[in-house]
């Protein structure tokens, strides 16, 4: 996130600059006039994402993960003590061996690939990991130090050293290597990237932030994960506050529970009970074991403010409880030995002593047990608080207490599984060569790389990755495949952050917006169905915070905070707490001056600029957070808008803007603490009569609240939210757009590319910010990002045409598209793989060698293949044609063969090899599409509809100008639908189509419509966008006017072709002889219940008997009608001596009465199932 030399250069003049304005008057706001600010703010949005971009926090967090995560990692592991089997032949200590293994420090190397032709290594791109199925990795490297030692116990001089005996420890054999422990996956466009440091890569909408495992793009989607920074209050099982901490014997609960004398009785008066390390613990016995001398200190240090008599009863309650468990608890050592007893009576006790436990485990990061007491004793106030109701409990949908979990913390999370397997597997096999007749090896044998290399691949190519918090579990939803539909989609995947419930049924409020969310999550990007609500969007100017590394503790204390007294007897005399990533840090006099003083210096860059600063007046205390997770947005501050003038020029980075103090991100809790305009122009407005509201920052644009997707839809804030939604979510992700500008060295396996993509007429602010800048053809020098629209500018007039466009059908123009209007290519890739020379070497029966190659194959036509197998490029494949060829030695075709409905032209054919000692093929077919009946297209405004006729241009109505429609959309598609956005796009794009000059349609912040209606009149045009039209066939004049203009319109990928399904006779299951299912296979057509319902309603019993029976699995069975059982047809002798086969009642052993019946397959199959359980099915028959 560094800055360039120039912007170093104009940070010292800006500094300069300022230090003379000062001297000067203050320039007011007003007198910056609301032109000159709304510039300001769109260059610094500029800035702002030339800075970020889109994909910052993906990358950051990967990058901070190589950086310190990876060694952190390791470092967690500590030392690992490995001891030998037991040895009966052995009886004295001397010849016992032991082990000693550490882990040192970690390196990554770039990807690399090993070349077999070449014999060396070669740097590995993501373009070589796409197109050969590898995964895009590095090697890591660290350093591990064994160390093999025997132990003997010395008996020594216990005046001297205080022990009778000690351990001696001889090292007998010693190790340290550097050695490979596995793969890691690589990011691309991170830093250990190869596509970091070059300027142009592959693909100009590729921004990176993905994985690449196998040759598949995977993605990580943010996991919203509940803050361990804060203590936490709740109310769900009683009343709790928590000390919550990633580690789990740091983790203490204080619980309010009922005390009753007599069981089974509730009603008891309440007492305070400390859960820690696994025991509970009376509150009173754990203060006395920290040092207080007296029931008065305790009360003290809780300061509970008020003389509430419940509050009393619960600490007179709590002292006795503490009595009867613990007696004479306040004299001498009796407290801490009681919780020495209690943890030592643990299941898995610690192996420290009972006061080195709880200087290591209780509240780790204060030193003293006095300091240690009062944190215990803030906690118990904070829990009397809420339980009176002078606290509210935590809202876990309150994105304060959320952190967002990225590719730093899932990685870590998952490669410390993987490490830890590693490690177990490495102790099993140290432990054998530990015996004395053993020899130790180098630690590489026991190490096993590929433990961590496949551990990791698995987990991101099944998408089950390691639970947060219960072992051996793990979820779904980490890992997405990267959708390629059009460049906004990729956009929109690496932004989504999801949150993970238990079930989807219960999750009380937190599917709902909540008002943490505005400007952090967008509130209208998100699915419909069974995540709505669940999965959501990063706002466009949100940030995911990373971890501060420097301690800012010290400079905390320069700003004027006091260090915690170390004792429990003196007050804190109405001073205010200081917390650091909830943490107790200190204390402050005055929390607003110390609040200010931290702002002023984070604004001065003394501070980082992604610390934190709430201050709680309710609570008395001053919050700090400088973790990472958190969402921030960028606002303007309001104080410091005077120093925009002493910017030079246009050219300024975000940097110099944060830097100056002009704008600083804000996180969600110090929001609370602002109040913020929501645009330029409410900074200038004054309430007449009222005095002026005193704002203390402001919005950069009020379109930025929202998601990507939503904000460049043109008057969204006109539409009704779910018509925005099916846009912003369905829509603009479906449609064919021009997704990558690579394709030539890519193998999707399906992707659809428009012939003609074109920008808008329309433009919002954010397309603009994120534009390229000069540029010549651009409005301004800027060409608003063209990727995130995928569509094309159709002339659509809204009228009714022969009835052919109602129910939201359309009616085209069939000469626009035979001039190439909404024209795509379909490219579908069929891979097949075989082994190659040195595997197939290895195989013991030659006969099961498969190669590439041509023969006469049985299931298909092989007309179009050359002799390798492969057909040649431009070859016309039609469904049954053998596109790829394969054989085995012993003449078996492995051939895959296109699916029913599957054709084109082959476009290109790859030949490759992988890592897995693997060649394999690609063959690319073509398809141009034309748009025809039945294909789907949407409007920017949830406005869908399938192609219903296409029309002739002559039969089409035409306007006085000559001008004909592309699209006739029906008139009743808006009323009910709400959507008056695609009619004022319509009239904006028909008034910027005739030279208007305004052109800006972004939500929050539209032009009026009267604005909009003076555009048109003054191009000559109807101000309500109405037209004259004559009746293309009769030449006559239409008596009503029609309301045309440019809308802007999307061909999504749900085409007939794709969907059609028809079929005479055809394959049949095996078992139940009824059609099969799927398409691709010349399947039948389902006809399920609901269908069956319609026809019962109907009335139409031969039509459901034909449907169900006869043109299904329609057979025969016999029936006896003595005694009603099946009759089965078999081979039986008769008189004479000749055998006959006939239908034949074994239960009557006859053969009269027996009748034939139709029935359907499934029902004779279902008899004979329910016979084989021992369940026979009697039949009643009747003649018709």
């Amino acid at each position: 996130m560094g800055a360039s030399a120039d912007a170093k250069a104009n940070r010292a003049d800006i500094d300069l600059d300022v230090d003379d304005d000062v001297c000067d008057e203050v320039l007011s706001v007003q007198q910056l006039g609301e032109e000159f600010l709304r510039g300001f703010c769109k260059q610094a949005a500029v800035s702002f994402f030339k800075e970020y971009g889109l994909i910052s926090h993906q990358l950051n967090s990967y990058n901070a993960f190589i950086k310190y995560g990876l060694q952190n990692t390791f470092d967690s592991f500590g030392e690992f003590l490995i001891h030998s089997g037991y040895d009966p032949s052995k009886k004295g200590e001397g010849d016992w061996r032991h082990a000693r293994v550490r882990f040192g420090k970690v390196t990554v190397e770039r990807p690399t690939f090993w070349a077999v032709s070449g014999g060396n290594e070669l740097n590995m791109l993501p373009r070589h990991a796409r197109l050969q199925n590898m995964t895009y990795s590095s090697r890591m490297k660290v350093n591990v130090d064994l160390q093999v030692y025997t132990a003997k116990s010395v008996k020594s001089d216990k005046f001297k050293t205080g022990r009778e005996e000690f351990v001696e420890e001889e090292v007998v054999y010693q190790d340290n290597r550097d050695i490979i422990i596995g793969r890691i996956p690589v990011m691309v466009r991170s830093d250990l990237c190869w596509m970091n440091e070059v300027e142009k890569a592959d693909c100009d909408f590729d921004h990176g932030g993905y994985f690449l495992i196998k040759g598949t793009e995977k993605i990580f989607i943010a996991q919203e994960q509940i803050s361990m920074k804060r203590l936490w209050i709740s109310n769900s099982q009683g009343w709790t506050i928590a000390y919550r901490s990633e580690v789990k014997r740091n983790r203490l609960i204080i619980r309010l529970v009922e005390n009753s004398k007599v069981e089974y009785i509730k009603g008891g008066e309440k007492v305070l009970t400390v859960y820690f390390l696994s025991t509970e613990i009376p509150v009173w016995v754990l203060f006395f074991a920290l040092g207080v001398s007296s029931d008065k200190e305790v009360v003290n240090l809780i300061d509970y403010e008020s003389n509430d008599s419940s509050i009393t009863n619960i600490l007179f309650a709590s002292i006795r409880n503490a009595d009867g468990k613990c007696y004479k608890f306040c004299q001498g050592r009796n407290a801490i030995d009681y919780v020495g007893k209690l943890v030592k009576d643990t299941r898995f006790p610690p192996e420290e002593g009972i006061e080195e436990c709880l200087s290591t485990y209780l509240f780790p990061t204060l030193r003293s047990f006095k300091q240690k007491a009062r944190f215990l004793g803030y906690m118990v106030k904070c829990l009397l608080q809420a339980y009176t109701g002078r606290l509210k409990c935590d809202n876990r949908d309150d994105f304060r207490n959320k952190r967002l979990e990225l590719a730093g913390e899932l990685l870590e999370r998952e490669l410390k599984v993987h490490i830890a397997h590693a490690r177990r597997r490495m102790a099993k096999t140290l432990q054998r060569d530990l015996y004395a007749d053993r020899t130790v090896r180098p630690i590489e044998h026991y190490l096993d790389a590929s433990i961590v290399t496949n551990g990791l691949s698995r987990a991101f190519s099944t998408g089950a990755w390691s639970h947060p918090y219960k072992r051996m579990e793990r979820i779904s939803g980490v890992v997405a495949n990267l959708g390629r539909a059009n460049p906004l989609q990729t956009m929109v995947d690496l932004r989504k952050t999801r949150q993970q419930v238990q079930y989807t049924g219960k999750v009380g409020d937190a599917r709902y917006p909540h008002p943490s969310h505005w400007g952090k999550v967008c509130f209208l990007s998100t699915p419909d169905g069974e995540n709505c609500g669940l999965v959501k969007n990063l706002a466009t100017t949100g940030l995911v915070s990373t971890n501060i590394m420097e301690s800012i503790v010290d400079k905390l204390f320069d700003s004027g905070m006091e260090e915690l007294v170390n004792d429990t007897c003196s007050s804190l005399d109405g001073k205010d707490k200081v917390f650091l990533n909830g943490e107790w840090v200190g204390v402050c006099e005055d929390s607003l001056s110390f609040a200010a003083e931290v702002r002023r210096k984070r604004r001065s860059k003394e501070f980082p600029h992604q610390v934190e600063i709430k201050r709680d007046e309710h609570k008395g205390e001053v919050r700090i957070f400088s973790d990472g997770g958190r969402i921030l947005r960028p606002l303007l501050v309001v104080d410091n808008l005077n120093r925009i003038k002493a910017f030079k020029g246009e050219n300024y980075t975000f940097q110099a803007l944060l830097e100056g103090g002009i704008i600083e991100l804000v996180g969600t809790e110090e929001e609370e603490d602002c109040r913020t305009a929501w645009s330029i122009k409410y900074l200038l407005t004054d309430v007449e009569g009222k005095q002026p509201v005193k704002y203390t920052h402001c919005e950069l644009d009020m379109s930025f609240l929202l998601g990507l997707s939503c904000g460049i839809i043109p008057f969204a804030n006109h539409d009704h939210a779910r018509r925005v939604l099916y846009q912003a979510q369905k829509h603009s992700q479906q449609a064919i757009g021009f997704s990558t500008t690579n394709p030539n060295i890519r193998v999707d396996t399906l992707s659809h590319q428009l012939y003609y993509p074109q920008r808008p007429l329309f433009r919002t602010m954010t397309s603009d910010c994120l534009g390229k800048l000069g540029h010549p053809l651009g409005q301004k020098g800027v060409l608003p990002k063209p990727e995130l629209y995928n569509g094309q500018n159709a002339i659509v007039a809204v009228n009714v045409h022969l009835g052919y466009n109602q129910e939201d059908s359309l009616v085209m123009n069939r000469s626009s598209l035979e001039r190439g209007m909404f024209r795509s290519e379909h490219v579908r890739s069929y891979k097949a793989e075989v082994d190659n020379k040195e595997i197939q070497d290895k195989r013991r029966k030659s006969e099961d060698i498969v190669n590439f190659g041509k023969i006469q194959s049985k299931i298909g036509r092989v007309d179009s293949l050359d002799d390798d197998g492969f057909p040649y490029v431009g070859a016309n494949l039609q469904c049954g044609d053998i596109v790829i060829g394969r054989c085995a030695e012993s003449g078996a075709d492995h051939s895959i063969k296109l699916k029913h409905t599957e054709r084109g032209m082959v476009q290109k054919v790859v030949l490759s090899s992988n890592d897995d000692g693997k060649n394999y093929a690609v063959v690319s077919l073509r398809q141009v599409r034309s748009p025809c009946l039945g294909d789907k297209f949407s409007s920017m405004h949830g406005q869908k509809g399938v192609l219903g006729f296409l029309e002739s241009q002559e039969n089409f109505p035409f306007t006085t100008q000559g001008i004909v429609p592309d699209i006739v959309i029906n008139p009743h598609a808006f009323p009910s639908r709400q959507t008056p956005g695609q009619l004022l796009e319509a009239a904006l794009g028909k008034g910027i189509a005739c030279g208007g000059s305004m052109k800006y349609a972004t939500p929050f912040s539209t032009i009026s419509v009267d604005a909009i209606t003076e555009q048109l009149h003054r191009a000559g045009f109807s101000r309500w966008g109405n037209e004259r039209v004559y009746n293309g066939r009769t030449g006559e004049m239409v008596r009503s006017l029609i309301f045309m203009g440019p809308t802007f319109y999307q061909r999504l990928i749900h085409m007939a072709e794709d969907k059609v399904k028809f079929r005479n006779t055809g394959p049949v299951h095996p078992l139940t002889r009824q059609p099969v299912a799927d398409r691709k296979r010349y399947g039948g057509i389902k006809f399920g219940e609901m269908e069956r319902d319609c026809l019962i309603a109907h009335g139409a019993s031969a039509n459901l008997h034909e449907r169900l029976v006869t043109l299904s699995d329609s057979s025969q069975m016999h029936v006896c009608r003595n005694c009603k059982n099946v009759a089965n047809v078999i081979e039986r002798a008769v008189p004479g001596g000749r055998k006959i086969r006939g239908p034949y009642c074994r239960g009557c052993q006859s053969v009269d009465d027996i009748v034939r019946v139709n029935v359907p397959y499934g029902a004779k199959l279902l008899c004979q199932e329910l016979f084989s359980m021992g369940i026979n099915l009697k039949f009643e028959t009747q003649l018709c």
